[in-house]
């Protein structure tokens, strides 16, 4: 009679632990882009003068169709003049399907400016290792010629 029910304990409890490992609650992340942006300006030493908004006809020339995307957050950045290619875009889309559209709008601008676009050969160069990065409902593009690697990898950051 002990062993039965030793048996019919050990199986209940093997039953529960088994349920539980097959129930995972998927995390859904809330990154801030504009404290994520503040914080690339304060490790680099940006000041608040060196990258400004991209925003209006410019948005329009830079990423045709992309106002047109519904978003919750935008950050648009790019030097108001250097010869150091430092253009970024971070962006959450309101659905995973308008970040697929936001990304190859991203891309076709990294395209063009590498393929010519960018004018100077170091210039190309640098767009030419752009990234464009989805992570669910949100977008990055990165284009820095100095802190390319770093950016993405802190961007990444956010959703791990």
């Amino acid at each position: 009679m002990k062993r039965l029910m030793m048996l019919a304990m050990a199986a209940v409890m093997l039953v529960g632990l088994l349920s539980a490992c097959g129930s995972k609650k998927s995390e859904t992340v809330d990154a801030d882009l504009d404290e994520f942006y503040d914080d690339l300006e304060d490790s680099y030493g940006w000041d608040d003068n060196y990258l400004v908004d991209i925003e209006g006809e410019m948005l329009e020339s830079y990423y045709p169709g992309l106002a047109d995307i519904e978003t919750e957050q935008f950050v648009a950045k790019t030097p108001m003049m250097s010869a150091t290619v430092n253009e970024m875009v971070f962006l959450q889309c309101k659905t995973e399907e308008d970040a697929v559209k936001a990304g190859a709008i991203l891309q076709d601008r990294i395209d063009a400016q590498a393929d010519g676009g960018a004018w100077y050969p170091e210039s190309m160069e640098a767009w030419s290792k752009g990234t464009v990065i989805q992570q669910g409902t949100y977008v990055a593009m990165i284009a820095s010629a100095e802190h390319q690697d770093e950016i993405a990898e802190k961007f990444n950051a956010l959703f791990a």
